[in-house]
């Protein structure tokens, strides 16, 4: 079954009403509104086929205005996975691992050429609700893109493979940059230098780690092994949804070589593995008990692609399943 996550279909429905139809008109639907929050996707073609419907009932660009009102919290697990990314562009390796959480239809893609970055959505357009679909998602990119950095970052192009609306004074205002259609691809454009800033979360988390390095190489403060263990174990928290993050990776967030730092972590009894183990399970615990998400999304958030492995590791952790330690806490 192709399906969208019941997210995306009740942001939909709100900014419908939001633009004047009435809310009763949404009990007519298969899915109503009044039946949205026990549910967790819905169809595709009921999705698609609303957006069809909209598109008929409210002015043109619709699509294009509701990608404009998503904010990162719409997006469920991907949006909680995306507040800890260190660049800007990692958001899209997150969605190629993750977006079967908010649809089936469609996968991410990074092309890079030099100074442009195209960011591909690959998918086929088989009605129209697809193609509307498609400008929601990418208009959707462009307010992502920028509440991840902070500033203002516009794309240089935005490709679509269907015909232009008669009016497209939405896509200009959301896009602001060169709109082409019918086109070979769906994409959006970016200066790769802008894919690769650093998000603002970790300007400052980051910063703080290499002011500390400043001081302990010019005035003599060595970090405290316990400091530095905590930091670690910080950027391994904030890497683990895009997988295991490696000593390579870590140790470049902290200006030190490999080396330095598993001489740093030996010097305090642990190591490097040591940190991704405790990591993971404690992480897992607490939103085991703290949370109501699926062991699969757990799974994931932790740096496991699949559930499976996530639950044998857990049992050697604890010798519970992550299902025993949720009904026993």
């Amino acid at each position: 079954m192709k399906y969208f996550s019941i997210h995306l279909y009740r942001k939909m429905l709100n900014c419908a009403i939001a633009e004047g139809i009435p809310a009763d008109e949404f009990e007519k639907l298969p899915t109503p509104m009044s039946k949205i929050n026990e549910l967790q996707v819905v169809d595709a073609e009921e999705f698609l086929a609303l957006h069809e419907l909209l598109e008929k009932r409210l002015d043109s660009g619709f699509s294009v205005r509701v990608g404009q009102k998503m904010i990162i919290e719409d997006y469920g697990v991907l949006g909680l996975s995306w507040r800890t990314c260190s660049k800007v562009g990692e958001i899209f390796e997150r969605s190629e691992r993750y977006f079967k959480l908010l649809s089936n239809t469609f996968i991410w893609q990074i092309k890079n050429e030099g100074d442009i970055s195209h960011v591909v959505l690959n998918r086929e357009a088989h009605r129209r609700g697809m193609e509307l679909s498609t400008e929601a998602s990418l208009s959707a990119t462009v307010v992502v893109l920028q509440a991840m950095s902070e500033k203002d970052l516009c794309p240089v192009q935005v490709s679509f493979k269907h015909k232009p609306a008669k009016d497209i004074t939405s896509h200009k205002e959301a896009f602001k940059c060169a709109i082409l259609f019918e086109q070979p691809r769906y994409s959006i454009s970016y200066k790769t230098a802008d894919l690769n800033l650093r998000t603002a979360k970790a300007d400052a988390s980051i910063n703080s780690y290499l002011l500390q390095q400043v001081d302990e190489k010019t005035k003599g403060i060595k970090i405290p092994g316990h400091k530095i263990i905590n930091d670690v174990e910080a950027l391994i928290k904030d890497a683990l949804p895009t997988g295991i993050p490696s000593i390579h990776y870590i140790s470049d967030l902290l200006a030190m070589s490999n080396r330095t730092l598993t001489r740093r972590l030996s010097e305090t009894g642990v190591t490097y593995r040591d940190l991704i183990k405790r990591t993971q399970e404690t992480i897992a615990k607490d939103m085991l008990y703290n949370t109501e998400q699926s062991i699969g999304e757990i799974a994931f958030l932790t740096g496991f692609s699949e559930q499976s492995a996530f639950n044998r590791a857990f049992k050697n952790w604890t010798d519970q399943t992550p299902s025993e330690f949720r009904k026993n806490n």
